[in-house]
């Protein structure tokens, strides 16, 4: 019986010396201890993140920069963004069309969830747009610095002119008969906290033939070119300077603040909530300066707006190469 037993242990440990040179099970990695090494931990559940966006520059650029920083923290993400207009872009969100994309406080408390009276202070907008949209399933991320506000622009020599600085002075001089004409898109000039909001406020209006309707990106173009005396635009955007204009101030303080927040379904947070320690840093470091040097590379310098996106993430140390 004892020979027999040591006769079975030394063919255990030929078979495991056998298993070792054929390549079998290699043992698991220590670290320089001697102890095992943790697993990293995977990013996400799996999921595969599907990120949207509206279809005007900016809106681009925040995309891309969310789907880069994604996949460079190792999520597998779907591109979905230059949907459309605001409404397009939000029903897609509810519906779970889409898992993420950048709104804007304004946009979200006014044209979303309804109100009437416009929030002018950042913080506040965003905690209640973030506590209101929580009972429809979405969690709004850290919201970033700048304030992407409406903005209505003139050249500035026409401003000069004709002396006018502000949106009253611009109704000053239409209800005195001046000759003005307007470029604008559909989507500001019918909501509530765009154009027909202003008019109602400072107590002018447009006739109808004097308003241009046009795509937004094309707005800057057409002031340019002298289709209108007036344009709208948004204050962030790189072609402001770049053309020569002047923003009119709102010295009545009509238009509400508009920063940006990456915002998530719920559900798809919970399973992957990797997302938000990616993306709030990101928020943060966005100034009305860096978008504004970001819009201008696409709207002025020809770049694509991924490329752009790339620059801003690997400058500000958030990833390494866009590869």
């Amino acid at each position: 019986m004892f020979k027999k037993v040591h006769f079975m242990t030394a063919l255990i440990l030929l078979v495991t010396v056998l298993l070792a040179a054929c390549g079998g099970p290699a043992a698991a990695p220590t670290d320089a201890a001697g102890g095992q090494e943790p697993e990293a931990p995977a990013a996400g559940s799996g999921d595969v993140i599907v990120v949207g966006s509206k279809e005007f520059t900016e809106q681009q650029i925040l995309g891309k920069i969310a789907i880069l920083a994604l996949q460079d923290a190792g999520f597998t993400v779907e591109d979905r963004t230059g949907l459309g207009g605001s409404s397009i872009v939000r029903e897609a969100l509810l519906n779970g069309d889409i898992d993420l994309y950048w709104e804007y406080t304004g946009t979200a408390w006014l044209a979303h969830l309804g109100h009437e009276e416009p929030i002018t202070d950042s913080q506040e907008a965003y905690e209640k747009v973030k506590a209101e949209d929580e009972g429809n399933g979405l969690v709004w991320l850290d919201y970033g610095p700048f304030n992407n506000t409406y903005t209505l622009m003139m050249k500035q020599s026409t401003a000069e002119e004709l002396g006018i600085k502000s949106i009253s002075d611009l109704a000053d001089y239409i209800n005195g008969g001046g000759d003005a004409s307007l470029c604008t898109n559909q989507e500001f000039y019918a909501r509530p906290d765009g154009f027909k909001g202003v008019e109602a406020l400072y107590g002018f209006k447009f006739n109808e033939d004097q308003v241009v309707l046009m795509d937004s990106g094309l707005t800057y173009m057409a002031l340019r070119d002298g289709q209108c005396t007036t344009a709208m635009g948004f204050a962030t955007d790189g072609r402001i300077v770049d053309f020569g204009f002047v923003n009119l101030e709102d010295d009545k303080s009509f238009f509400p603040v508009y920063n940006p927040s990456p915002v998530v379904r719920a559900e798809v947070l919970e399973r992957n909530p990797q997302i938000a320690d990616v993306l709030n840093p990101v928020s943060a470091s966005l100034t009305t300066e860096k978008m504004a040097a970001m819009n201008k590379s696409v709207d002025i310098d020809g770049k694509e707006p991924v490329d752009v996106a790339c620059e801003f993430l690997t400058s500000e140390g958030f990833i390494d190469s866009c590869n």
